[in-house]
């Protein structure tokens, strides 16, 4: 059955009556169209399916009116809302294939979004949830699958890497799925859509996507080092630009959590990715267009190198060379993830 456009009173009274619309492509948990309007063209979004479905709406709004407040804008303005349909009408922009260096540009983007948000808007949204103690113990089970041998000291590591990141402080406003497809790359700069896991908390557990290969998304990608370089450079720029500080970025803890965070290493698998991935069989390791095996290669390799010599990760670091060791052996043509996003 083909769903019926929410465009009911409220929405008329605000901002007349629809013309023609189209749908646009979408997660089974949302329905988007373009919808032609007196003035100009919008896009309906409505937020559906789930018993969590209100509190997906909810971020959402939140976050946009929060990030209404960036100057240059960071998000599609909104324009109206629907609540009881769970509704939001957006501008509609124009989106541009990226450029070769885009991650640049976004990650500016990126700071003048986490910047946004400040001390005073603490309860708006949720605060970020890390890595637990299942994903941990999750990830342990999928070294010993893969016959990795798990240094003594690791356990205990893991349990204070879970500690720190859930202490880390900061007032971000996190998008909470910040990948490729959850931008939009218009004539005036990057904007982000899509907040329904929007939260606050330390903006370097986003920042760390650019390193870790978007470990949330379906298209993973891992920039050659200059660029990453200078997209990091970007950031670190556009946050003291807006907040005033320097940006103490130590990405070691959080690239080392979206590694083992469960729903980083199996789509829509929460808190069981590991425990999935040591599950299935070995020909089933798919996920989009960049298998599981890549994802999890890549990973582990950004974190031996980031770990080497940490005192509080030293033993990681020789369970995660162990691991990509016993993988590429068992793949031994297994290809590095893409530079480039699709």
């Amino acid at each position: 059955m083909r769903a019926r456009l929410p465009w009911g009173d409220d929405l008329r009274a605000g901002l007349g009556a629809p013309g023609r619309s189209r749908r646009l492509s979408s997660s089974p948990r949302s329905r988007v169209w373009r919808v032609e309007t007196a003035g100009a063209p919008v896009v309906v979004k409505q937020v559906v399916d789930g018993h969590d479905a209100d509190e997906r709406y909810a971020r959402e709004l939140a976050a946009l009116r929060l990030a209404a407040g960036a100057d240059p804008a960071v998000v599609p303005a909104l324009l109206g809302t629907a609540p009881d349909d769970r509704v939001l009408v957006l501008e509609h922009l124009d989106h541009r294939h990226p450029s070769g260096d885009w991650i640049v540009d976004y990650a500016a983007a990126l700071a003048r979004l986490h910047a946004v948000a400040r001390p005073e808007h603490a309860g708006v949204l949720p605060r970020w949830q890390g890595p637990d103690a299942a994903d941990a113990a999750s990830f342990l089970r999928l070294a010993r699958a893969l016959d990795a041998s798990v240094p003594p000291g690791v356990p205990g590591e893991l349990d204070d890497l879970v500690r720190r990141l859930a202490l880390a402080p900061g007032h971000a406003l996190l998008h909470g799925d910040p990948c490729p497809g959850n931008d939009l790359h218009t004539t005036g700069g990057t904007r982000f859509i899509d907040f329904e896991q929007a939260a606050l908390g330390s903006g370097l557990v986003e920042l760390a996507y650019l390193r870790i290969g978007f470990p949330t998304c379906w298209c993973v990608t891992a920039a050659p080092a200059p660029l990453l370089q200078r997209a990091e450079a970007a950031y670190r720029t556009a946050w003291r630009t807006e907040t005033g500080d320097e940006l103490h970025d130590d990405l070691t803890d959080p690239c080392a959590g979206w590694l083992i965070r469960g729903d980083a290493l199996v789509q829509r698998a929460r808190r069981q990715g590991a425990d999935h991935l040591a599950r299935i069989p070995v020909r089933d390791w798919k996920w989009g267009t960049v298998t599981a095996r890549q994802r999890l290669v890549h990973r582990l390799g950004v974190v031996v190198g980031m770990t080497a010599g940490h005192d509080g990760l030293s033993g990681l670091s020789t369970l995660c060379a162990d691991m990509r060791r016993q993988m590429l052996a068992r793949w031994p043509r297994l290809r590095p993830v893409p530079t480039q996003r699709p």
